[in-house]
């Protein structure tokens, strides 16, 4: 009988942070959380399994979690494959008509199976689909502006409609919704790519999400880079508008759909690292938090 007490010596750690997670668990239970899911977390493999096994605790943590994924490295791939060459402007894809067609492919046949898979190792709950599907996200052309001019770069779409009825019956059923960044056209009858991190800012404001994390490949948005690597832990949206001319190309995305969320309902919405394992439920249910939060301008007093 020697072990008991040191077996509960070693226990007790574990139900501290248990507790810890408890007002946590408390704020979030039947709220909804959409996870941009992209990065390294998308092509190692413990990172995966690791980002699989969060978003089920999530799910019986009482939480109505949404996945939108990407799926560029894929896809740069695939394109390679089929000899089509990819060519970027305005740090967006251009998209011909062979090009879309393989990264509806990639998407809906390749990156959303393999994590509605990872999902479902732990129960019936993942169901994967497109924006494709019950008119979740529909899309017109999008032309950006270079040097003063609108270019055309193909199959790329700007979102001009959500509709959330197929993932709010999903999520009703108690499911995982998956949902890959494609969308129908308004206007022609096509598909359009639309970016993922804006796709999940409009899901998570169309579903009036509580939170929206999106993971990606640095700690968080820094304060003064490179001449400093600090993380701004937390932002308000008027702050982050000031900062967006200035931020890298591959961040505008990310930070302009946190700026959307926040603007349009979302709670808090948080840029996190998806290289750490777990960082969705270090965000969620610690009281350090990881990354940068998002906050619209009236909550800056509160805590978040």
């Amino acid at each position: 009988m020697s072990n008991g007490p040191t077996r509960k010596h070693t226990a007790l750690p574990k139900a501290q942070i248990l507790i810890e997670a408890l007002p946590w668990l408390t704020r979030h239970n039947g709220r909804t959380v959409v996870i941009k899911f992209g990065g390294n977390a998308m092509v190692n493999e413990e990172l995966k399994s690791a980002f699989a096994q969060d978003v089920v605790f999530l799910r019986h943590a009482g939480l109505n979690v949404v996945v939108v994924h990407g799926g560029g490295p894929q896809i740069s791939a695939a394109l390679d494959r089929h000899g089509i060459v990819s060519e970027f402007k305005a740090g967006l894809r251009v998209t011909t008509e062979d090009a879309m067609d393989v990264v509806r492919m990639v998407l809906a046949g390749q990156v959303q199976r393999e994590l509605v898979g990872l999902l479902n190792q732990h129960g019936p709950l993942a169901v994967g689909l497109t924006g494709e599907d019950a008119h979740t996200i529909t899309a017109t052309k999008h032309r950006p502006e270079i040097d003063g001019e609108l270019v055309d770069i193909g199959r790329v779409g700007e979102i001009t409609a959500i509709d959330t009825g197929a993932i709010e019956a999903l999520l009703a059923d108690g499911r995982i919704p998956v949902v890959s960044s494609i969308a129908r056209s308004q206007d022609d009858g096509h598909v359009y790519n639309v970016n993922a991190d804006t796709a999940a800012a409009a899901l998570a404001a169309a579903l009036d999400a509580e939170t929206l994390v999106v993971l990606t490949d640095v700690e968080g948005l820094y304060e003064n880079w490179p001449e400093s690597d600090e993380v701004i832990s937390r932002l308000t949206a008027s702050q982050l508008e000031k900062l967006l001319p200035d931020l890298s190309a591959g961040m505008v995305p990310k930070m302009e759909g946190c700026l959307h969320a926040v603007r349009n309902g979302v709670r808090t919405a948080r840029v996190i690292d998806g290289r750490v394992q777990h960082s969705i439920l270090l965000e969620i249910f610690t009281d350090e938090g990881i990354g940068t939060m998002v906050v619209p301008d009236e909550q800056q007093g509160e805590s978040a």
